[in-house]
């Protein structure tokens, strides 16, 4: 795979020759099991796959280029690079501006923005409207543009099966920069509709069963579907696609869901089921899946906490921790100053979206065991920094 130039600050000795060693003894990417470290009396549980993904290191390279390239020019970003907020700070530090927030809300106008600027492309990717109003201003979004390729699958996916007469349905976070983008390119294709989870798809199966009225479907899924949605029509014929940084396994679980109602509602065999349903399993995001598949096998092992770093509005880290929780105490932490010391941590209830303290979270014990992990847009680097920190805690020599 590409290797990319970012800055090296972001790199670790320590983790970049864990994955190393782990690369070679496991060249298939088939063994999921953690990695074990031991400090004295701490034990960190590493995760198999994490941090920085292809599409996060590509579109960081792109960005710190067309800083490079144009020291004379005003430089600005769409929105926020990645959700990780060190990166986004060490650009802001290098002049580049963001033109709206992630919520896509302007902070600048459009009126600001002249031939002479540079835009970047932020790797969620942007709409089809936003392609435009930067071609009409003479700006090519292709020039700097750090769209992660999984992403740009997604909507090569979702085009294809589009002109072969589905209607797409998006899983994603409707608000999300990438699935904005990618209702965007969907909808200029085909019909398209956004569901959050699956409660939400279980209320759309009752309106492609026409067990709900359909007049109930255009107030219930308000700014989720395209314009012109017809429900008696356009969920007649279906496919799935996702935000890449959602939950895999659920992605998985609504498209066999909506599959199975496809299949009984039109009495559909194996032969037929294309006809109203389109397989549309490789859209599914390889980091996200190997990140997640890795905290699954790191949640085999006993701790006394887990530790998840990442941006707080990462999605993909959000679901990390979603699965963590599951299992035992989970820490949604941005870096090691959020680890105030051995009584007190600093974290985010990404439930309430809200950053809290906790007191005693490290156990009165004698030896501990900790799980750590991290969204794809955080930098190894801070993943070494939280260990060195875990080590301070613990008291221990931090020797790799």
């Amino acid at each position: 795979m590409k290797t990319f130039d970012v800055p090296v600050h972001y790199r670790s000795e320590l983790i970049s020759n864990i994955k190393a060693q782990r690369k070679v003894d496991d060249k298939l990417k088939k063994d999921f099991n953690p990695t074990i470290l031991e400090f004295g009396n701490l034990k960190i549980i590493l995760a198999r796959h994490f941090g920085f993904c292809y599409g996060v290191e590509n579109a960081i390279e792109i960005a710190f280029r067309a800083v490079f390239e144009n020291p004379d020019k005003r430089i600005f970003l769409l929105s926020e690079m990645i959700h990780n907020p060190q990166v986004n700070r060490d650009l802001e530090a290098e002049g580049v501006r963001f033109i709206m927030d992630t919520l896509g809300n302007q902070e600048i106008s459009w009126d600001e923005i002249t031939s002479d600027d540079i835009v970047i492309i932020p790797a969620f990717g942007t709409t089809l409207e936003i392609e435009e109003i930067l071609r009409n201003k003479n700006i090519e979004p292709k020039q700097y543009n750090t769209t992660c390729p999984f992403v740009e699958k997604v909507w090569n996916r979702s085009e294809k099966i589009g002109k072969e007469g589905y209607t797409i349905v998006i899983h994603g976070k409707p608000k999300h920069e990438e699935t904005r983008a990618t209702f965007s390119h969907s909808q200029d294709e085909t019909p398209t509709i956004v569901v959050r989870d699956m409660e939400q798809t279980q209320r759309l199966a009752l309106y492609i069963t026409g067990e709900l009225n359909s007049e109930n479907f255009y107030e219930e899924f308000k700014g989720q579907y395209s314009k012109g949605f017809n429900v008696e029509k356009d969920l007649t014929k279906i496919g799935v696609v996702n935000q890449t940084t959602m939950l895999a396994s659920e992605t998985q679980g609504i498209a066999d869901y909506l599959k199975n109602v496809m299949f009984d509602h039109f009495k559909l065999n194996e032969f037929t089921l294309k006809n109203h349903f389109a397989d549309t399993r490789d859209t599914l995001c390889y980091a996200t899946n190997d990140n997640q598949t890795a905290v699954t096998g790191m949640l085999e092992q006993k701790a006394d906490f887990a530790l998840v770093i990442g941006g707080y509005n990462s999605s993909n880290t959000s679901h990390l921790v979603e699965l963590c929780e599951e299992k035992l105490p989970t820490y949604f932490i941005n870096d090691e100053h959020c680890l105030i010391s051995k009584e007190r941590i600093k974290h985010f209830d990404f439930h309430k979206k809200e950053i809290i303290e906790t007191e005693n979270y490290f156990p009165n014990t004698e030896k501990w065991e900790i799980m750590v992990t991290s969204g794809a847009s955080c930098p190894d680097a801070l993943v070494e920094s939280v260990i060195l920190k875990l080590c301070e805690l613990a008291g221990v020599e931090a020797e790799f």
